[in-house]
């Protein structure tokens, strides 16, 4: 399916956790000289405009990361505050870098940068939203399906790095699917650090896959969840998971930092 646009949903609270931690994940390994891979398995347009109609119409944006920033809620020497800087001083003040730029912000010339989105006209906007990082030259941009582009690059080279899986869960199927697929990854990848990203439902489709992750038993796993207010009347989406392989160092105490600042949301 095709359908899905995070426009829409684009610095939602769910956002904030997920590139809190992912932007958190890459300045730790970044300190290491040695270049690192970075694969997106489900990328996005990877730029947003948060007063676009979409954006507004929702206002999950104004709940979210519009909300913190304007409450001083998120610290300046934060890695994804300076993420959002730069995104902001090359697009305008209300531009919200989605994870690709996160990830391209603050990666380096050295590393390389695979990113999977399969909708056209996504496809085609992420593309021009990382010309100016070196689109071709180590920033490289399929309209492929995100779990198989995964497969044929693992291992990757360089062999260090992170792998991002954020799929629209408009698939139903995925929830079955994707502890296959992270067992499969882990093992032809098994140093590198694998993020899934879930959405908190109120009829709880992520449990039975969140068992079956957590069976396997896998090396480093952190699993956080956050939880907020539905962002309008009838909504399903109650929270925000993310669960991790390998976590870098660091990690864990980020994720104990969100835990707090969502308590002080409400």
């Amino acid at each position: 399916m095709l359908s899905y646009q995070h426009i829409y949903h684009a610095g939602n609270l769910a956002d904030v956790q997920k590139h809190a931690l992912l932007a958190r994940m890459l300045e730790y390994l970044t300190r290491k000289d040695k270049p690192l891979s970075y694969i997106e398995t489900h990328a996005g347009r990877g730029l947003y405009q948060l007063d676009a109609a979409e954006a507004v119409k929702t206002g999950e944006a104004k709940a979210g990361i519009s909300r913190l920033l304007g409450k001083s809620l998120l610290s300046e020497d934060h890695p994804l505050a300076t993420a959002i800087a730069k995104t902001r001083e090359a697009n305008g003040d209300m531009a919200y870098p989605g994870s690709p730029l996160v990830a391209a912000h603050l990666l380096r010339g050295t590393d390389a940068l695979h990113f999977a989105e399969l909708h056209p006209q996504e496809n085609a906007a992420l593309r021009q939203a990382l010309r100016p990082h070196g689109l071709g030259r180590g920033v490289n941009v399929h309209q492929q399906d995100g779990f198989e582009l995964a497969q044929s690059l693992l291992p990757p080279t360089p062999r260090r790095g992170l792998m991002l899986i954020d799929p629209s869960y408009e698939v139903k199927r995925d929830y079955a699917q994707i502890p296959g697929h992270i067992a499969k990854m882990h093992r032809k990848w098994n140093v590198g650090v694998i993020a899934l990203w879930y959405p908190i439902l109120t009829d709880g489709p992520h449990k039975t896959m969140l068992s079956a992750l957590e069976a396997q038993d896998l090396p480093g796993a952190l699993r956080h969840e956050v939880r907020f207010p539905p962002a309008r009347e009838g909504h399903r989406m109650v929270g925000s998971g993310m669960f991790i392989v390998n976590a870098p160092y660091g990690t864990e105490e980020e994720a104990a930092r969100l835990t707090r600042l969502f308590a002080k949301l409400g």
